[in-house]
């Protein structure tokens, strides 16, 4: 691995590269700050406590964001990092795909004197894929701990992270009086039980998809025509959600009408 050509102290992020099986220490962050994110408060605050355990060496949890697309489950991590990297926070974005390597990349940084994040966009598995054997045991480990200084921070759209068929419940049964799951249902929960800090995310509602305009737009005069242009948008679209706010301002910044 060449982590070690990484200066973690002045480098607040890398991506793991699978064609030179090591790190890249990325040079562009996503800018994205906290209080640019609305509509999600109770999200931010769990999350931005969970944060703050495992920076003070408390107990902490990995974390789960799930829900609908566009919700801000990335944006939240990404926001995470700008806000707490001046106090030792550092992470990690590896993709589903490179998840065997998790381990290794874990051995490499488990007694460096940062708290690392390693962060897993899109997190999913369908049926056949291993990779989240690998997720299991840093998780919770194995024969030995999972180590102190790091936590995994992952978003998904599928609550369980793995694939959900009627089937599975039709298996099931009732024994005492007691429902037991089916084995492929113990095997979908299971992993997502690993993570304690579980966040959901749901579509907008329309008065927080016009709180989340309003915040990209908060200089205009005229409210309601910004806020009619950005319902037509919206429908348009199909969804309302932070996503669909941001591709609005980007289409309509610069309107003589909105500035």
């Amino acid at each position: 691995m060449s982590d070690t050509n990484i200066d973690w102290q002045t480098t607040p992020a890398a991506l793991w590269r699978r064609h030179r099986s090591g790190l890249r220490a990325i040079r562009r962050l996503d800018p994205v700050d906290w209080s640019d994110l609305t509509g999600i408060d109770l999200q931010k605050q769990a999350l931005a406590r969970n944060t703050e355990r495992f920076l003070a060496g408390e107990p902490s949890n990995n974390a789960l964001l799930w829900g609908s697309r566009g919700t801000g489950k990335s944006s939240l991590i990404k926001a995470l990092l700008n806000r707490y990297q001046d106090q030792g926070l550092r992470m990690i974005e590896v993709d589903k795909d490179d998840l065997v390597n998790l381990p290794e990349i874990v051995d490499d940084i488990c007694e460096l004197p940062f708290r690392f994040v390693i962060y897993c966009d899109d997190l999913s598995f369908d049926v056949g894929e291993s990779g989240y054997k690998a997720l299991k045991s840093v998780l919770e480990g194995s024969l030995e701990l999972p180590p102190e200084n790091v936590r995994v921070y992952a978003t998904s759209n599928r609550r369980h992270l793995m694939p959900e068929f009627m089937n599975d419940n039709v298996n099931s049964e009732v024994r005492g009086g007691e429902l037991h799951p089916a084995e492929a249902i113990e095997e979908q929960v299971s992993l997502a039980d690993r993570f304690g800090l579980q966040l959901s995310f749901y579509p907008f509602s329309k008065d927080i998809y016009l709180q989340a305009v309003d915040t990209l737009f908060p200089s205009v005069p005229d409210r309601g025509e910004l806020h009619l242009e950005a319902m037509r948008f919206a429908t348009g679209k199909g969804v309302r959600n932070g996503r669909t706010a941001q591709q609005f301002y980007r289409q309509y910044a610069g309107d003589p009408r909105f500035c």
